[in-house]
């Protein structure tokens, strides 16, 4: 019987996963779209915008207008970052900890990489990370494999020892489809049980669970 080697590579979804944004991100889908269907869209409706990018999400509501919301959501969201972006608890500790460990890691996000290297920087997490994918670098967003399978070349590592982190089906189905296992958090913006139906490999209640899963335990 063949043995489940070690995981040695964690690879992390960032808004939602690492960095609370999700109040931010659905106030600025709420400033941008009720700036131009007043009323039309309550929190509810926003939800299903978490998780894919931007171009996707606003042509969804309107081809014609993308770049439009685009550049109007990217105003907003810049403006209000810092104030409504906040740490998910034990983050900062817990990735230390990791990297005190010898994990390699790396963020890999839909997010443009000058958005991710904003909300890095409210992690007090600096030098943690070896790399970032964010959407600058790939053509192809998760759930296809290329971002998580680009992450593995520049940290030089195999699928067997990696570990896909999110809080959204894309993180999921991506990091099966790169061959990769993965884990959903519990605290996603859309629910543990939404996750459960696409069934990760691992389910996290809080962020300190990887200290278990690396050294092997259950959680």
């Amino acid at each position: 019987m063949q043995m489940t080697k070690p995981i040695t590579t964690l690879l992390f979804d960032f808004d939602g996963t690492l960095l609370d944004t999700n109040e931010l991100i659905i106030q600025t889908f709420q400033s941008v779209l009720n700036n131009h269907y007043p009323g039309k869209y309550e929190r509810i409706d926003i939800l299903p915008f978490l998780g894919p990018t931007l171009m996707e999400s606003f042509a969804s509501v309107d081809p014609e207008k993308v770049e439009q919301f685009i550049e109007e959501y990217r105003a907003w969201n810049v403006s209000m970052h810092d104030e409504l972006a906040i740490e998910f608890d034990g983050v900062s500790e817990t990735l230390k900890f990791l990297k005190a460990a010898g994990m390699k890691m790396a963020i890999v996000s839909t997010k443009k990489n000058d958005m991710v290297m904003k909300g890095l920087d409210l992690l007090d997490a600096e030098g943690v990370f070896d790399t970032v994918i964010g959407f600058d670098d790939v053509t192809n967003t998760k759930p296809h494999p290329e971002p998580i399978l680009l992450a593995l070349e520049r940290l030089d590592t195999t699928k067997e020892e990696t570990l896909m982190i999110g809080d959204n089906f894309h993180d999921i189905e991506g990091g099966k489809n790169a061959g990769v296992r993965t884990a959903g958090v519990a605290w996603s913006a859309k629910g543990e049980a939404f996750l459960q139906t696409y069934n990760p490999d691992y389910m996290l209640h809080h962020i300190s669970d990887l200290l278990k899963i690396v050294r092997g335990e259950e959680i």
